[in-house]
């Protein structure tokens, strides 16, 4: 059993970092060029780590099963990457970004690695600038950035709709040039299928060239996984088709503990499933909710129809309806549960699957009205032009359809501060490890993590590791790396020759798929969750008496690809349940029913499980670790912001007149919310927000009667804004 120790540095949170770069042991230049990395993935925390290392002088071998690097998942980011710049002069900070991503993470994340995430945040987009990452950009030169998925501050940096195929052409140009220079030797079409483990470190791997079929053993001094997330466990994701668990589930297997499974984003701004034999769903750029407004038919029977034939009156624009406060910006995962909710009611738009209508639509209809197409198209043009393409539909004369969809996955193998896992010298980077975010991620922020592994971080916990440790020589003929190969040759024969060779991969994966989104997707439940561990149980057993592998395992061989990758996304799909089941709670993205408000939202329980859950492979059951989160600087509290109601009484109050028609051009300053909060500040001495502003002129009768205040202040602070309210209300 590992110690769980998460080596955080002590002292001021804002000094850590630097601190602890100080107390990191140095390698000389001329002493680097003894050591050698390897790297698996070529994402943005893979190709960055690559370039970063062969320019400080490593000897660095990277492997992809891709064709090319540039081919990496990261690649389809649209939405952008988020840094704590302030050019807008709205109140960012690094202390802000902190303070967002550990409450949007629902206090599931160490305060630690968040803070020194939001740190080197503004140095990736110098890095990215520097690169020439074309970042849409003011009229004036500035760079352009703007909110995102809710936020109030303007911190997500963008380049339309091509964000990560960018950011990824710049990190890959970089490791291009140390690819020619020799220090990087780069492998495609190689796929990763064993850690090599010698005196308890990690010294190498075992892949299998996916042209030829050869299996072969590499050795180096440390290990690096960044090979993205496993949300394609669920077989319809958003991730590229070839996305996989495999090498992280070798390390799994191999003493490597993960961490967090059941912590899995769904996505609400995706394609929706159009049938039984579609392998892929395509996501659409979160931005996008910033003007769209999201609604369904009021009536089943207008399901059917066009949707511009659909009175006004007629739809249910449900988001603004339930949550006022946010709107269409509401968070991915109370969008994603109330968009299901809306299908599972019967008022589903588009083409049934399974017979359910698996849509709703997203308007820009009143956005093209108020400020014309030509201005929409600036903004998100690329992204009509994909939707198009994909669907046939113009959404310029049409709504789009969206639907909920897997995306990125917030679990992972569990690392420490330096990025290392529970086997000394293998690192995780990226989505790889369990990252960052805690229980849900904030929009733009998952590029963000990737570059800061990479670029700054990595590198000089990776130098650390070699300069503390070392190394006695391995060839291929040591006990461990032929034990390795024979492993791997022995899965794969295993594979080939099943007793009754029936069902393809896909076949499995399907299964698996339908189990894992009906029962660890949007909404979980205790008895659901044991159901579908003996429903996976079962399916495993199957897959092993009946998959169906053609061809030979010495050639190009995709099938053997995917019943390889199937296999480890059945046992990941079992402990991700058994995590679910073990969490009685919710938060963020792990929606439990039994600890759900009526709103909706989450009931955590910070007493009882305010902990990061490690599991451990062992025979039988995998064994479950906790590592204790503590909270210094920000205390677990509910949400930013509380929403209150306005009644007849309180106007009257106010001396506000709230049922006058209000003209929906009209100033701000006339409606009634503005008013009453314009009230409260000078009367009373609170001051909350208005809600009209954050809608457009002619929704904002939607907000009349609504304020919002902030909680997200120091206790002395709520209870004299208490005091003062109290004392207000009973003097009124």
């Amino acid at each position: 059993m590992h110690n769980l120790n998460p080596n955080e540095p002590s002292g001021p949170i804002e000094n850590r970092w630097e601190k602890h770069l100080f107390d990191l042991s140095l390698i000389a230049p001329q002493n680097r060029k003894k050591y050698n990395i390897i790297v698996i993935g070529t994402g943005l925390a893979g190709a960055s780590l690559c370039a970063t290392l062969g320019e400080a002088g490593y000897n660095v071998k990277s492997f992809c099963y891709n064709d090319s690097p540039r081919r990496a998942h990261s690649i389809a980011a649209q939405g952008g990457i988020n840094a704590s710049k302030n050019y807008q002069n709205d109140g960012d900070s690094t202390w802000r970004l902190f303070y967002d991503t550990i409450k949007g993470g629902d206090f599931r994340a160490r305060e630690s690695n968040v803070y020194r995430l939001a740190q080197l945040s503004c140095n990736i987009i110098d890095q990215a600038v520097s690169q020439g990452v074309p970042f849409a950009r003011e009229y004036s030169g500035y760079l352009a950035n703007r909110s995102f998925g809710g936020t109030q501050v303007s911190r997500t940096f963008y380049a339309r709709g091509q964000t990560g195929q960018q950011l990824l052409l710049g990190a890959y140009s970089a490791m291009s040039k140390e690819i020619t220079s020799g220090r990087v030797i780069h492998q495609s079409r190689s796929e990763m299928l064993e850690l090599i483990i010698v005196n308890d470190r990690a010294r190498g791997i075992v892949v299998r060239d996916l042209v030829s079929g050869e299996i072969s053993a590499h050795i180096a001094d440390c290990v690096v996984m960044c090979t993205g997330g496993y949300s394609n466990a669920y077989y319809l994701s958003t991730n590229a088709k070839g996305c996989n668990t495999s090498a992280t589930w070798r390390a799994y297997k191999k003493g490597a503990y993960f961490a967090n499974p059941s912590f899995t984003q769904i996505h609400p701004t995706c394609v929706p499933p159009t049938g039984d034999n579609q392998s892929k769903l395509t996501l659409m750029s979160e931005s996008l909710r910033n003007d769209g407004r999201i609604w369904a038919p009021k009536n089943i029977e207008d399901c059917d129809k066009d949707p511009n034939n659909i009175n006004e009156e007629d739809r249910d624009y449900f988001l603004e309806r339930m949550y006022p406060a946010f709107a269409n910006l509401v968070p991915r995962d109370i969008a994603s549960r109330a968009l299901k909710g809306i299908c599972d009611e019967g008022r589903g738009i588009g083409s049934k699957v399974n017979n359910q209508r698996l849509g709703v639509y997203l308007d820009f209809s009143s956005v093209i009205e108020k400020i014309g197409i030509e201005k929409v198209k600036e903004k998100y043009g690329n992204l009509f032009d994909m939707y198009e393409s994909i669907t046939g539909e113009n959404p310029y004369q049409v709504p789009m359809k969206i639907y909920p969809a897997p995306h990125y996955t917030m679990g992972g193998l569990w690392v420490d501060y330096n990025l290392m896992t529970t086997i000394n010298g293998l690192f995780a980077t990226g989505e790889a490890n369990f990252s960052d975010h805690g229980a849900n991620r904030l929009g733009a922020s998952a590029l963000m993590q990737g570059l800061a592994d990479g670029y700054f971080i990595a590198p000089k916990t990776v130098a650390n590791y070699l300069a503390k440790s070392q190394f006695e020589e391995i060839s291929n003929i040591h006990p461990e790396v032929v034990a390795s190969l024979e492993s791997v040759k022995a899965r794969i024969g295993k594979l080939m020759n099943a007793p009754k060779p029936k069902h393809s991969p896909d076949y499995f994966h399907q299964k698996l798929g339908r189990i894992l989104w009906s029962t660890c997707g949007m909404s979980r439940e205790k008895e659901e969750l044991k159901s579908a561990m003996k429903d996976i149980s079962e399916l495993e057993s199957e897959f092993w008496q009946s998959i169906k592998v053609t061809g030979s395992e010495s050639d190009f061989n995709q099938t053997l690809e995917k019943a390889g990758r199937v296999a480890d996304f059945i046992e990941l799909g079992y402990l991700m349940c058994r995590d679910a089941s073990e969490r009685e709670e919710s938060c963020g993205a792990h929606a439990r029913l039994e600890y759900l408000a009526e709103s909706g939202d989450a009931k955590r329980d910070d007493e009882n499980y305010s902990y990061v859950a490690a599991w451990e492979c062992q025979e039988g059951l995998p064994v479950l670790h906790k590592e204790q989160l503590h909270f210094e600087f920000i205390k677990p509290s509910g949400g930013y912001f509380v929403v209150a109601k306005i009644d007849g009484k309180h106007f009257e109050m106010a001396g506000i007149d709230a049922n006058k028609e209000i003209n929906p051009n009209a100033l701000l300053n006339e409606r009634p919310d503005v008013q009453f909060t314009r009230w409260l500040t000078t009367e009373v001495g609170v001051s909350p927000i208005p809600m009209s502003p954050f809608y457009t002129p002619e929704n904002r009768y939607l907000a009349n009667n609504y304020i919002r205040f902030a909680y997200c202040k120091d206790d002395e602070t709520l209870k004299e804004s208490i005091d003062r309210l109290q004392k207000s209300f009973i003097t009124h």
